[in-house]
């Protein structure tokens, strides 16, 4: 004789599976598990109930990994929930390869030097990702780009673009007990005997103080011993030693790009400008002849300000502060003014340029138009513009298809800053980095 009561308790019972199981399949990737539910939701004989452990799924609100064309992404790259981590999809380049760290990308920029409307190139351009890793940045990359504008000459501006940065690493690198017979290198001892504890910003600051101080002056006294042929030393025979090279220097404006801060060095009238959040900050500012500390400072230095085409220090140099220039030394000196800027999330460039573009083009419209660049691509770089651009810029950055695009608008960026000034007639040479801030 059939039970009626328990007929009825197993149909229920298999509506209720076919629902679970009608359920399940609408969710992603849950397919393969129906087969296994079912299996594991054999109804007990003796009570006529289910395994609530059994029916559980181990996780059925996880996603499948995302893949990039054919590499499926590693266990390791997620995150619990399955979800690829923020910098890893943002980054993940087409070989489906994801670094472990942003430290592993080079920053995206775009660079260009001209000699415009000048007879000679005497402008040079440095860039080092992954300078160096030094414990005041906790071992974390620091990247170095600069500008250096010559004058006289090219022969000082080729060797900071060949050594600051060589002795830059070798100062921010340095050991406490490496040279202790130097007044500097105590002074970083003890605040590095102080960062082991408690780390302040004013102990940070002051060693990288130190350290650039020190490898600008180091780059002065190379500077002031070459030769214009490039020979350093009194070795050098040729007829212009002595000569030409008292009166030949160069300006730099370096930017040592970290993960947390900005870190601006600027000896002369190059610069550096910010764009934040849609406006222009200055992070240097030049060191003309006029400006009212410069003056003061020049005058008690037994110097003179005198106006000929401008403010020149001696009728001579109009600049109050550069590398090289023996013959102004020493009204002129090479010590470099250093600011430190926070990163933040609304940072969008940074660019470095020499005066041949700054004497033309306001910091705020040289922040427009690199943000435009940068942000609006191909909307705002209309047929007209492209084809006023040069057909080659130089660039850097990391691989992929995204990096490639944004590689290339701040090439563009360069590129259009320079047309820009070479259209406000800058008579001097031209030379522009764009650093494009959301990529690093």
């Amino acid at each position: 004789m059939v039970n009626e009561e328990d007929t009825s308790d197993k149909c229920r019972e298999i509506s209720r599976r076919l629902v679970e199981m009608r359920r399940l399949s609408s969710v992603p990737g849950s397919s393969s598990n129906i087969s296994s539910l079912s299996a594991a939701t054999t109804t007990d004989t003796n009570t006529g109930n289910q395994n609530p452990k059994e029916l559980r799924l181990d996780n059925p609100g996880k996603k499948r990994k995302r893949k990039t064309n054919e590499t499926e992404l590693s266990s390791s790259s997620t995150s619990s929930g399955g979800e690829i981590e923020p910098v890893a999809r943002e980054f993940a380049s087409t070989s489906g390869q994801i670094p472990l760290t942003m430290e592993e990308y080079k920053p995206i920029y775009g660079s260009l030097s001209v000699s415009g409307r000048s007879r000679e190139m005497e402008d040079a351009l440095a860039i080092k990702h992954d300078l160096c890793r030094p414990a005041i940045c906790d071992r974390k990359s620091i990247h170095f780009f600069a500008v250096y504008d010559g004058h006289g000459g090219s022969h000082v501006a080729t060797l900071c673009k060949e050594r600051l940065h060589v002795y830059l690493e070798e100062e921010l690198m340095r050991e406490p007990d490496e040279s202790g017979d130097t007044a500097a290198s105590s002074s970083s001892a003890e605040v590095q005997e102080e960062t082991t504890t408690t780390t302040t910003e004013n102990s940070v600051e002051e060693i990288w103080r130190l350290a650039i101080d020190k490898s600008f002056e180091r780059m002065d006294e190379v500077a002031l011993s070459t030769c214009a042929c490039g020979c350093i030393g009194s070795s050098c025979g040729c007829d212009s030693a002595g000569l030409t090279s008292d009166i030949v220097g160069s300006t730099a404006v370096v930017a040592l790009l970290a993960s947390d801060q900005i870190v601006i060095a600027n000896c002369g009238d190059s610069r550096a400008v910010l764009s934040r959040g849609g406006a222009a900050i200055p992070l240097s500012f030049d060191h003309k002849p006029d400006r009212p500390d410069e003056l003061a400072r020049i005058e008690a230095a037994g110097g003179r300000v005198i106006y000929l085409n401008g403010a020149r220090v001696l009728g001579i140099l109009a600049m109050s502060r550069a590398l090289g220039d023996k013959y102004l030394k020493p009204v002129v000196i090479s010590k470099p003014e250093i600011s430190f800027t926070r990163r933040r999330s609304e940072d969008e460039c940074l660019i470095l340029a020499s005066d041949g573009l700054w004497d033309v083009i306001s910091n705020d419209m040289a922040c427009d138009v690199a943000r435009r660049c940068l942000f609006e691509g191909s909307s705002f770089i209309t047929p007209e513009i492209r084809e006023m651009l040069p057909t080659q810029t130089n660039g850097g950055g990391i691989d992929g298809e995204a990096a490639s695009q944004s590689q290339a608008r701040c090439s563009i960026a360069a590129a259009l800053l320079t047309r820009l000034a070479l259209g406000r007639r800058s008579a001097d040479n031209i030379s522009v980095i764009v650093i494009d801030l959301k990529k690093c």
